[in-house]
């Protein structure tokens, strides 16, 4: 695996600090809202932060927008997060990799205590995937595979928690990967064009080959089995690595609490319409809202776990 390379040095310097003064928070908000995605338009954080920004243009009255800003692994969408302004019109949408990316890649300009949670909405259905066809359906029968025939992964980056979860899983296994790659989305075309025999992604990115036979789940990275692949075991299940991926909303520290409770309220209600709920079942992602008290406690306990992944990162 190749090392992160250095890619933040002209990025806190493209992303400029409004100089307008704070909006009142009784009056929030007073201008257009912006959601920031750092990934590809498609996978759930994106969809559900779109349905969000909805609600919050009911509600409100004002514009909010959700813009996708992808690439350096999510550096950069981040990073614009990191630097705007504390009042509540620049929100991140963030996978708790984000948060503990200056423990595993230890070159960004933010850690957890740049940014408020305001709450959390998602835990994400992540597995390892393979094509319908591969000639192993499980993780003990791609570990036999991989002794005497390369296996490729695809993956969302060295600095991803998913990926160090994977590169630990296959040192407990026994699954030996040939070569890797980090993709900016891993979905049906990584597999169907041969890119990579094996993927670390959502169901929301692979649903359409799912249904069809195209792809199948090895396992997945999820407290509970998931309930479009029900026979695939969980990774605590095969190996007992217990961490999970998750979805939350984030703010600059230092955003007035006023703020936080509307943005939170707003959330809520829209992460309980029946369009949500659909989703839910669709995908067999798990959707709920955990308000700010409860994300900032988990979030702490996760800084700390992150570290033991360490050995698995900057390969």
């Amino acid at each position: 695996m190749k090392k992160i390379t250095t890619m933040i040095s002209g990025i806190v310097l493209a992303c400029s600090v409004l100089a307008a003064p704070l909006v009142a928070a009784s009056e929030y908000p007073s201008r257009p809202v912006k959601f920031i995605v750092p990934w590809p338009p498609g996978d759930l954080e994106d969809v559900l932060t779109r349905i969000i920004a909805e609600e919050m243009t009911k509600e409100t009255g004002k514009p909010a927008t959700v813009v996708n800003k992808p690439g350096g692994g999510a550096v950069i969408g981040t990073s614009e997060v990191a630097v705007a302004r504390p009042d509540g019109l620049t929100i991140g949408s963030f996978v708790n990799d984000l948060l503990t990316f200056k423990i595993l890649a230890g070159n960004v300009p933010w850690d957890h205590s740049t940014f408020e949670p305001v709450g959390i909405f998602l835990d994400y259905p992540f597995v390892l995937a393979t094509r319908g066809d591969a000639p192993y359906s499980s993780m003990k029968e791609l570990a036999a595979y991989s002794q005497s025939n390369d296996v490729s992964l695809g993956h969302f980056g060295y600095q991803a928690g998913p990926t160090a979860m994977t590169f630990k899983a296959a040192e407990v296994l026994g699954v030996n990967f040939s070569s890797d790659a980090p993709f900016d989305a891993t979905d049906c075309s990584v597999l169907a064009n041969g890119d990579a025999d094996v993927i670390n992604t959502t169901t929301q990115l692979i649903l359409a080959c799912l249904k069809s036979g195209e792809a199948k789940v090895l396992t997945s990275f999820t407290s509970e089995r998931i309930s479009v692949s029900p026979d695939a075991p969980t990774l605590n299940e095969i190996a007992g690595i217990p961490m999970t991926t998750w979805n939350g909303l984030f703010v600059p520290a230092g955003t007035p609490q006023e703020i936080k409770d509307k943005i939170a309220a707003i959330a809520k209600k829209a992460l309980e319409s029946d369009r949500v709920k659909e989703i839910a079942n669709t995908t067999g992602a798990s959707i709920y809202w955990q308000p700010a008290a409860e994300a900032s406690k988990r979030i702490a306990e996760e800084v700390e776990q992150s570290k033991d992944l360490l050995k698995y990162m900057n390969k």
